[in-house]
């Protein structure tokens, strides 16, 4: 509906921060899959988001806006905190956090050579201490990135 709609983003963005942690699981997982398809649309919430990924407890939310904010045009000192952000969701006790952290990551990489060294640190200790999802992941992460 939004991708007909576009106008309507702003509302589907708004219900990430519902009382509701459906509604906020459910918009996340739209938003993700709307920005997949037309990243610009996140550039007015640039804020509202990096503000949600430092912020956000919920699991769903977390997963979902690791995959979202590393679509965002970022300055160098956004990038930082992202990558702080990302490397918190790490510790997270859910192994889809880890392993969307993971992604969030390798993303932020391609988009900025100067972390792809540290990323490739995080993927190789991932494939020795990660749960068996983050593994597989880091094992395609790491090709992707170029071993």
């Amino acid at each position: 509906m939004v991708l007909r709609g576009p106008e309507r983003f702003r509302e589907l963005i708004e219900c990430m921060w519902d009382e509701d942690p459906v509604v906020r699981m459910r918009a996340a997982d739209a938003t993700e899959k709307v920005s997949d398809a037309q990243p610009d649309l996140l550039k007015p919430y640039k804020r509202e988001l990096l503000g949600l990924l430092a912020e956000a407890e919920q699991i769903e939310l977390r997963w979902h806006l690791a995959a979202i904010v590393p679509r965002l045009e970022l300055t160098g000192a956004e990038r930082q905190r992202v990558v702080a952000s990302m490397e918190h969701y790490l510790e997270d006790r859910s192994s889809i956090v880890r392993t969307f952290a993971l992604q969030g990551l390798t993303d932020l990489a391609r988009k900025e050579p100067g972390l792809r060294g540290r990323v490739k640190q995080i993927l190789e200790e991932s494939l020795v201490s990660g749960t068996a999802a983050m593994k597989a992941r880091a094992r395609k992460l790491l090709k992707e990135l170029g071993d």
